[in-house]
């Protein structure tokens, strides 16, 4: 059957300001766009956009789905404006609690506290006996009490395990903060095999899907391969979910410490609705945390420069392995200090043709660095709602004169570089709309400026291209994603406002109406 889309503005980004009257669309395939009076003839079905405005399917480029279904279902400590606040959090949660269950809540951020104060780890052990794991909301620390370390084993004698450091006090006791590889010594005791666990993250994952579909969603470039005990924990979630229902695209970035087992145990996947991504590799920490790694210390710590999580020849051989299998790499850096380690080995050890390598976040570069990306085959995977979340208090981190590009999303993109827009979530909210309102407007809608470094701001085209076409290319599909042209894919994000000519403030009040993967409607507002 036959179906034309049509009477409502339909852009097909293929340039600033194109739209097309009508899409034709069979077998999960646009067939051909046109005039509604050039393609009723062919149609079954006449589908009624009644003024509503359609895109190609928006695609979040960089997040963790899992996680962020289970963020739905734990704690929300992103609510708490202060320590103080965030203890009592916990103490109404632990009161739900039976014995020896583990409280595990998300999103605690001491830049946003008005008190700026981390509880510390005797506070917590004041409300309860069970184990509690609190991950702070960039994910690269943790909060724990005594009850989780000792269940972990760790005590004042443990050694920091490689990329990673046990927080202490000025009289080397644990505080209970763990940064990096070391928050694993604690998340690692969580249950993670059997049928029932594998069931619980299908229905984190389910969760999330509608979460992301209810935003006109149709797919995700996701990580977490690694996170849930065996490969297959996560993966037989997903043939679950997705495999069975193809209501969602997915592209699964594959985690370095489970990349190669994958390639040669040929891990199932199913295409065109699960499909296999790059070998992830984190090089360094967050800002906020203080673990990026800069090449000059940080502004407020200057005997700090962050963390590198990898020691030179450990990312030179982590690069070489994803060559050995004609595979890109998708590398998290924050800071410069990273740039500069991970450039020297993708020059060195280019990626193969029809492949491009993906550079995630990329807060902090420098000039010398962005000439060097430039002659790279890279994406850069940006997330705009960085800036909204880590302004004003980033610039006592990197200093007010600190040379480089800071969040340099227009630069990136004047520059000639492909780049994808993506939330991290469960780190930023997963709403496109905030995104794309923090890419043109740089600021939080209750503030009076006119944006952190203005100059740095996206147009809504630049916005939502690197939601559609962006995406596409991160995973070199642009030859059947991303536009709205005869023989892509028919996904489409419907949504009743025009992000190209509404307000700034309409930006954040848009509703997707109804989010359609491969000529099916999966989602529709009530």
């Amino acid at each position: 059957m036959k179906q034309l889309w049509t009477n409502g503005t339909i852009y097909t980004m293929e340039q600033e300001g194109a739209t097309v009257q009508a899409v034709l669309v069979q077998d999960g395939k646009i067939v051909e766009t046109g005039t509604f009076d050039e393609l009723q003839v062919y149609a079954d079905d006449i589908i009624d956009l009644q003024g509503a405005v359609m895109y190609p399917g928006f695609v979040d480029s960089h997040l963790h789905m899992i996680g962020h279904g289970e963020k739905l279902l734990r704690l929300d400590l992103t609510v708490a404006t202060s320590g103080e606040e965030l203890v009592k959090l916990v103490k109404n949660a632990a009161a739900q609690l039976q014995e020896g269950q583990w409280l595990i809540g998300d999103g605690w951020n001491e830049n946003q506290f008005t008190d700026s104060r981390i509880p510390t780890k005797e506070e917590l052990d004041a409300i309860t006996n069970n184990p509690v794991f609190l991950n702070r909301v960039c994910h690269h620390v943790a909060l724990v009490n005594s009850a989780s370390l000792q269940l972990a084993g760790v005590t004042t004698g443990t050694e920091d395990p490689a990329g990673g450091m046990i927080g202490r006090n000025e009289n080397n006791e644990l505080n209970g903060l763990l940064y990096e590889q070391a928050t694993s010594l604690v998340s690692s005791l969580f249950k993670q095999e059997g049928d029932s666990y594998i069931e619980s993250l299908a229905q984190s994952l389910q969760l999330a899907i509608e979460h992301m579909q209810s935003y006109g969603l149709t797919g995700g470039h996701t990580e977490e391969m690694s996170y849930y005990g065996h490969y297959l924990n996560p993966l037989t979630a997903y043939h679950h979910v997705v495999g069975e229902r193809k209501h969602f695209r997915v592209n699964l970035l594959r985690h370095h410490t489970v990349f190669e087992e994958m390639v040669t145990n040929n891990a199932p996947f199913n295409e065109p609705f699960i499909e296999p991504g790059a070998m992830k590799i984190f090089a360094d920490g967050s800002l906020g945390g203080s673990t990026a790694a800069l090449l000059a210390p940080y502004a407020n710590d200057e005997q700090n420069k962050g963390m590198l999580i990898h020691t030179d020849d450990q990312m030179e051989a982590l690069i070489q392995l994803a060559r050995k299998y004609n595979e890109a790499v998708a590398i998290h850096i924050i800071g410069d200090g990273a740039m500069e380690q991970v450039l020297q080995y993708l020059e060195k050890y280019p990626v193969a043709d029809g492949k491009r390598d993906r550079l995630i976040h990329c807060c902090v570069v420098s000039e010398e660095q962005l000439a060097r990306m430039k002659k790279l085959q890279v994406i850069l995977d940006l997330q705009p709602a960085f800036v909204t979340s880590d302004y004003p208090w980033v610039t006592e981190k990197l200093g007010e004169n600190r040379a480089g590009h800071h969040y340099a999303w227009k630069t990136f993109i004047e520059e000639g570089f492909i780049c994808a827009a993506g939330t991290d979530a469960p780190i930023e909210a997963m709403s496109p709309f905030e995104t794309i309102y923090a890419a043109v407007e740089r600021k939080k809608p209750t503030d009076a400026h006119e944006g952190y470094d203005p100059k740095q701001k996206l147009t809504r085209f630049e916005a939502v291209k690197m939601y559609t076409v962006g995406s596409a290319e991160a995973i070199c599909k642009e030859d059947e994603r991303g536009y709205i042209r005869k023989g892509y894919d028919a996904d489409f994000t419907i949504l009743d406002t025009d992000l190209m000519k509404c307000s700034p403030e309409e930006i954040l009040q848009t509703n997707a109406l109804l989010t359609v993967v491969g000529g099916t409607i999966v989602y529709k507002r009530d």
